[in-house]
C-alpha cells in the first residue's frame, strides 16, 4: 500500500536529489537546483511506509497550463502499478482541474503518459522551445 501526498514538508530530498541527478534528464543540477523546483512547484510524493519511493512535479499557473516533470518510482519499486497511481493522482488533483493545456518530454516512457490522454505533439509547428 502506498500513499501519495503533495505536502511538501514530507518530501526526502536525500531520495529526489540522487534520482534526478542520475536520470537522463537532471544530470548536471545541483541540490540547490533540486530544491528551487520543488519550492517553485506542486509536488507529489509517493511512499511506502513513511519512505519516500517516488516523485512528480508540475510547473503550473493553476488556471491553464501544467507542465509535468521528473515523474520516477525507485527501481526496487516497479512494476506494481505505483507509477500509474501516481499518474493518476497527478492528473485528478484538485488543484489542476481547471488546466486545459498539460506537456511534458520523455525517451522512454509513452507507454505510460498515453495511457492518460499524452499524445504526440498535433501542431508541432506552433510548438517552440529555447534550449541553452
Amino acid at each position: 500500500m502506498i500513499t501519495i501526498s503533495t505536502d511538501k514538508s514530507k518530501l526526502q530530498l536525500e531520495v529526489i536529489y540522487p534520482f534526478i541527478t542520475n536520470s537522463y534528464w537532471g544530470k548536471g543540477r545541483t541540490k540547490e537546483q533540486v530544491q528551487t523546483t520543488i519550492n517553485s512547484c506542486l509536488c507529489f510524493g509517493v511512499y511506502q511506509d513513511d519512505i519516500q519511493i517516488g516523485f512528480a512535479r508540475v510547473a503550473t499557473d493553476y488556471a491553464v497550463f501544467a507542465y509535468l516533470m521528473d515523474v520516477f518510482v525507485l527501481p526496487d519499486y516497479r512494476g506494481k502499478g505505483y507509477s500509474k497511481q501516481l499518474m493518476k493522482a497527478v492528473i485528478n488533483a484538485e488543484e489542476l482541474q481547471d488546466c486545459k493545456t498539460w506537456m511534458l518530454k520523455t525517451f522512454d516512457a509513452h507507454g505510460l503518459y498515453k495511457q492518460f490522454g499524452f499524445t504526440e505533439v498535433k501542431n508541432i509547428d506552433i510548438v517552440m522551445e529555447r534550449l541553452l
